[in-house]
């Protein structure tokens, strides 16, 4: 399932604007890594497929870019299952190779807990070797993988200038930390006013922008594009919003976003094929990575009076039926929209 979710965002997911620093999204086993634009990093861990469903378990390893930044570590209980009762009592009593390391407490909504320094230690080496996490209630115990982890958590070192130094997780060394990369600002996005007046495009008009928008797609990109399926609302007195379907899956659609000028020559500019809403000067995509429903990849684009700025690229972690809508959110793109519209 794990292959579903990879093949979704290679399919979907746009390249990053020129200039713009990327993020990653790295997936090995049962783990994955995704970092953003800022250089943070999201390193998750699961438990192996194969396991009890009832049982199932995410760890989320977070850690900023720069010297001496502590890596905060979060445990889900999975309750994909709406029924699934929380852990008894509230809380879980953690163990690597056998040892006791004291209990998480686990908030009976979310099934999330914060694991200590010490805790979160332990579990990096165990996962990095041969040992064995486990958490458990007295009645039920859930067991992390260790599979891919060493690959992962070696991708987050080498991403935030870490590896050989003696903050790295793996393969410290004996180099300090003041040269690791320091964290890039979050671009900031300022949300221009955008109409949603609906626009009657004549057939002759629908006939050339078509012509013109198969200009900006790919092969094989929106191929049962027709005249009569363009709609276009009116974002600026001289500047559309043109959409239309472009393709249909099993369970997820793509809608097609272009900027064009009101009459021709268009010029238009896409945006997405994989558009799932626009509102209010906002596109967004939502898509999931099986019909199950437990991991979904997204994104957004902000108007800003020139353009559709990109403001998010996410996914929500591994197909592992772990919680509905997924685990996490493992951005690989992130930008604050400041306040009020210009």
């Amino acid at each position: 399932m794990k292959i579903l979710l990879t093949a979704l965002l290679a399919a979907y997911a746009l390249p990053s604007v020129a200039g713009e620093p990327a993020g990653i999204h790295f997936m090995h086993g049962d783990w994955e890594v995704a970092c953003d634009n800022t250089r943070t990093c999201r390193a998750a861990g699961y438990h192996a497929d194969g396991d009890d469903n009832t049982l199932t378990v995410s760890v989320l390893l977070e850690r900023p870019a720069g010297p001496r930044q502590p890596v905060a570590a979060r445990l889900k209980i999975g309750h994909y299952d709406a029924e699934a009762s929380p852990p008894k009592g509230g809380k879980v009593a953690m163990a690597v190779d056998g040892r006791a390391l004291g209990t998480v407490k686990i908030d009976g909504d979310t099934r999330t807990g914060t694991l200590s320094a010490a805790q979160a230690q332990a579990l990096v080496a165990a996962v990095s070797g041969t040992g064995t996490v486990q958490w458990s209630d007295g009645q039920r115990t859930w067991a992390l993988s260790g599979s891919g982890a060493t690959a992962v958590l070696l991708k987050m070192d080498e991403f935030q200038g870490r590896l050989g130094t003696t903050g790295a997780l793996l393969r410290k060394g004996g180099k300090g930390e003041d040269g690791v990369a320091a964290p890039l600002p979050m671009p900031e996005v300022s949300p221009a006013s955008a109409g949603s007046t609906e626009v009657a495009l004549p057939p002759a008009a629908r006939t050339a922008l078509l012509r013109e928008l198969r200009g900006t797609l790919g092969e094989g990109d929106c191929e049962a594009l027709a005249p009569d399926q363009l709609e276009a609302v009116r974002l600026t007195t001289d500047r559309l919003l043109v959409h239309a379907r472009c393709w249909l899956g099993a369970y997820n659609e793509g809608t097609g976003y272009w900027v064009a000028n009101k009459a021709a020559p268009f010029k238009p500019e896409l945006v997405t094929t994989s558009g799932s809403d626009y509102t209010a000067g906002t596109i967004t995509s939502a898509q999931k990575g099986r019909g199950l429903g437990d991991c979904w990849a997204s994104e957004e684009w902000v108007w800003d009076g020139r353009r559709f700025a990109r403001t998010k690229e996410a996914t929500s972690g591994m197909c592992k039926l772990v919680e509905a809508g997924g685990a996490w959110d493992l951005p690989t793109y992130v930008a604050k929209v400041t306040r009020g519209l210009r």
